[in-house]
């Protein structure tokens, strides 16, 4: 895929977060200030996908691999790259070589020991063509990656080696002021060679087929049931630092099954939607967060020949109004996107403006029913349709169901339009958007880092993620000159993000609905989860239960 070195996000996506290191063993938790029973209950929308680094895309896969694994850095609290398996690292050649110290003593479950092989098996496998992993790209600011994914150069022609078992070299294509960031990303952790070639091409597919080296360990998983548990790994090097013993994970697609488990006292957590937010918005265990995930309305144009056209596409977007979406639907404390990279993504580095704002185009996120019917008709006479009869493919949880119906209702208020929702499992979706697989279809993107880059990547025209068929050459040289003529020019480079997200809007290659929040109730005993908004959300390596 030609990515230039750019750097995109995630599906979701994900840098991470670790709060700082507890000395107090779970062992020893029942005096002081930790309950007796550190065991923490907590619930999923939707199933995990993959424990698989290489084939991880998901919010959800990359925050269990966060806890079971561990790289170079963790981020801590306030999200800056902290030591993990890094005790040092030195920047030389003008920011393009990173040579890092490894620390002695860390174990894979398994009885490995974590070498700087195994880092470096890692980033050949993600890049190795065969492995097909569609985070790849992520990697191709390292020497020679673009080149070794593209099947151009053999593996061991990748800028990173090993200098004995604890000293290991990285040389990148050019300076990469965010680069420590992403080595906290679970993409960039180390993999333990021998136990993928145990298991092959099982490997990453249930708990039993990965080893860890992280705070916890994966278990009772068997790939595709609805609860799991995350067990304190007693090989982590830093595992005086983990207070819990267990995390118990069950799936509940329904905030209503979650709710009544958490007043039940079966769980410790639970989203809140609509009437659920209103009912505890003064509870002592009510939280909101706003993550900077959005959600979409994406069109595929290689499905639906009509989609080409950009009136079209306009006059979808103007008949949705995402105001009363938000309020009125959802109901969860949800915000109207304006416009594709959502709030908290950056500012200005010389006017201290919000991207989201100082991108913002009206048009591309308004509601005006009789602009849309007059684009429509003129759009369906310059394609030669005489209607639109499409399927929306969503995932089964509650708020995919309530935002699909409310975009079903809305685009069929234009004339000779129809919609049929086909809902699907989230993993199933998650394949199907893949692999181009709908007509339409709610996406979501969670960065990585906060930068506008991770968003704006998507769609990019060879974005493994991009599978609308829209393409826009402005847009990609918008974005190559950006991350690779303007890395040291931070004012230049961000105005051209900014260009970049008002090409994408003025065009409609995608339809932007709302950024989700993310209320929910937590008890007041469960301490010291290190929430990151601008990536993998939940990193419980010091969370406690207190007395």
């Amino acid at each position: 895929m030609k990515k230039k070195g750019t750097v995109l996000a995630v599906a979701a996506v994900i840098g991470l977060t670790l709060a700082g290191c507890g000395s107090q063993s779970s062992s020893s938790s029942s005096t002081g200030k930790y309950a007796a029973k550190q065991e923490l209950n907590w619930t999923e929308s939707s199933e995990l996908a993959s424990s698989d680094l290489a084939q991880a895309t998901d919010t959800l896969s990359f925050t269990v691999l966060q806890n079971t694994q561990e790289g170079l850095y963790r981020l801590n609290s306030k999200g800056v790259p902290a030591n993990a398996l890094a005790t040092s690292t030195k920047v030389t050649n003008g920011g393009k070589t990173y040579t890092f110290n490894l620390r002695k003593g860390a174990k894979w479950s398994n009885g490995d020991t974590v070498t700087a092989k195994d880092f470096v098996y890692s980033w050949q496998r993600t890049l190795d063509p065969k492995t097909a992993s569609q985070d790849a790209f992520y990697l191709y600011q390292v020497k020679n990656a673009e080149a070794v994914n593209k099947g151009k150069k053999s593996l061991s022609a990748l800028g990173i080696k090993a200098d004995g078992k604890y000293k290991l070299t990285v040389q990148l294509t050019k300076p990469v002021s965010y680069f420590k960031k992403l080595l906290a990303w679970p993409l960039f952790y180390p993999l333990n060679e021998s136990a993928v070639n145990k298991f092959g091409k099982k490997y990453g597919t249930s708990s039993a087929t990965t080893v860890y080296n992280g705070p916890f360990r994966l278990t009772k998983w068997n790939g595709t049931g609805k609860s799991w548990t995350l067990a304190k790994n007693k090989t982590y090097w830093d595992k005086q630092a983990v207070h819990l013993d267990k995390i118990n994970e069950q799936v509940t697609e329904s905030t209503t099954t979650s709710y009544n488990l958490y007043n039940a006292k079966k769980t410790d957590e639970t989203l809140l939607s609509g009437q659920q937010i209103k009912n505890n918005k003064n509870s002592k265990d009510f939280v909101k967060r706003l993550p900077t995930g959005s959600q979409r309305l994406d069109l595929n144009q290689k499905k639906v020949a009509a989609f080409k056209n950009t009136n079209v596409r306009k006059a979808l977007s103007l008949a949705i109004d995402r105001n009363q979406l938000v309020n009125d639907v959802l109901q969860d404390g949800s915000i109207a996107s304006k416009g594709f990279v959502p709030a908290g993504m950056g500012n200005n580095p010389k006017t201290g403006e919000a991207f989201n704002k100082e991108a913002y185009v009206k048009s591309g996120v308004s509601y005006n029913l009789n602009q849309a019917k007059s684009l429509l008709a003129k759009g369906l006479k310059q394609t030669g349709d005489k209607k639109l009869d499409v399927t929306l493919s969503v995932s089964d949880t509650d708020t995919s169901k309530q935002t699909a119906e409310f975009v079903q209702s809305s685009l069929e208020k234009l004339p000779n339009v129809k919609v049929t929702i086909k809902t699907v499992p989230y993993v199933q979706l998650i394949t199907q958007q893949n692999n181009g697989n709908y007509e339409l279809t709610l996406a979501g993107w969670q960065s990585v880092f906060a930068d506008p880059i991770n968003f704006l990547d998507v769609f990019e025209a060879n974005s493994s993620y991009n599978t609308t068929g829209w393409k826009n050459t402005q847009f990609d040289k918008l974005l190559d000159e950006a991350e690779n003529q303007d890395g040291n020019k931070p004012t230049t480079r961000w105005n051209k993000l900014v260009k970049a997200e008002k090409v994408l809007i003025n065009d409609q290659g995608t339809i932007p609905l709302y950024q989700a929040a993310k209320s929910q109730l937590l008890r007041s005993s469960v301490k010291s989860i290190v929430y990151n908004g601008a990536g993998v959300p939940y990193d419980f390596k010091t969370t406690y239960i207190a007395k």
